[in-house]
């Protein structure tokens, strides 16, 4: 049987949360989000997982949840560091943020040889991406260069407790055109707004398509993301030495208007909620809970692992 990863990016700690937000239970027997996104990709067809952690949290990490999902599926740990950069390249001296999101992607290269979908830790995006990612991966006819994103409704990914950020996309026939980081964005109604790049105000469609950083791919792309980072730490201006990251969506962005990707749009009904605010928690175990009493999940997650058969 082929392999397909599922790639955890788990290296934050969550400022506005206050926490290490992604090893906080939300389940009704202790389940973190992980689990859940862990469970849906089994079922999905998924087979290997790459945690991507800082190494100092490594050993809280195993604890709560890599010795565990280690039983049950093959799973490796990538640890982004920010010396992790391609060859003739090192920080700038006094740097002390990571380099994003894009970055820590680019240190699983050495592990990662098979097609494998990106998340967040701290996301819950429901079944159906996961589904629709593993059989675009696993078909034949699509080519090295050609990628996919689980694209969600604006209005299904909006918290209540704070303004969100977004990647605002728009796309034509299915394929993603363009994506723009958005900040600020909140409900207003049957609307939203946000800023753009310069802080004026603008109004979304509610059922705009966002993405959620949870993507296809396939293992070409770490070859254009070392050339992609080399450029961008090269240009570099002197005051953005210390700050600026090299993100995901920008990299995909980039790939696809030097016509160098192409990205399928896969769009997703399935309503996105998280940890973003230490106030989001008490939601997101009520939504849990919720989900339980439905029957999408079983009560204890844990023991469900060994019954769980790929669904083909």
């Amino acid at each position: 049987m082929s392999t397909t990863s599922l790639v955890i990016m788990a290296a934050g700690m969550g400022s506005r949360f206050g926490g290490i937000k992604q090893l906080e239970p939300v389940g009704p027997s202790g389940e973190i989000i992980m689990d859940y996104s862990i469970y849906d990709a089994i079922e999905a067809g998924f087979n290997k997982v790459v945690f991507i952690i800082r190494k100092d949290l490594e050993k809280d990490f195993k604890e709560v949840i890599g010795n565990r999902i280690e039983k049950l599926i093959r799973v490796e740990y990538v640890f982004q560091d920010l010396d992790d950069l391609p060859d003739g390249y090192k920080k700038p001296e006094g740097r002390t943020k990571p380099w994003g999101t894009g970055q820590a992607i680019l240190c699983c290269r050495d592990i990662v040889k098979e097609p494998f979908a990106v998340i967040n830790a701290d996301d819950y995006y429901g079944k159906e991406g996961f589904h629709k990612i593993y059989q675009f991966l696993n078909t034949p006819s699509y080519q090295e260069n050609q990628y996919c994103m689980a694209g969600f409704i604006l209005g299904n990914t909006l918290s209540d407790n704070g303004t969100v950020t977004r990647g605002v996309c728009k796309g034509e026939n299915g394929v993603l055109k363009s994506i723009v980081e958005t900040s600020g964005i909140k409900k207003e109604g049957d609307y939203a707004t946000a800023k753009d790049k310069d802080g004026n105000d603008i109004i979304l469609d509610l059922h705009s398509l966002v993405s959620m950083n949870m993507w296809g791919f396939k293992p070409g792309l770490f070859a254009e993301m070392e050339k992609g980072f080399v450029e961008f730490q090269s240009k570099l201006p002197e005051e953005d030495q210390l700050k600026k990251e090299y993100l995901l969506p920008e990299v995909v962005g980039d790939l696809i208007k030097r016509q160098l990707a192409e990205v399928t749009i896969l769009k997703t009904e399935d309503r996105w909620f998280g940890v973003t605010y230490r106030e989001d928690k008490e939601t997101v175990v009520k939504s849990f809970q919720d989900l339980v009493d439905q029957g999408v999940y079983p009560p204890k997650l844990f023991p469900s692992y060994r019954k769980l058969r790929p669904i083909r």
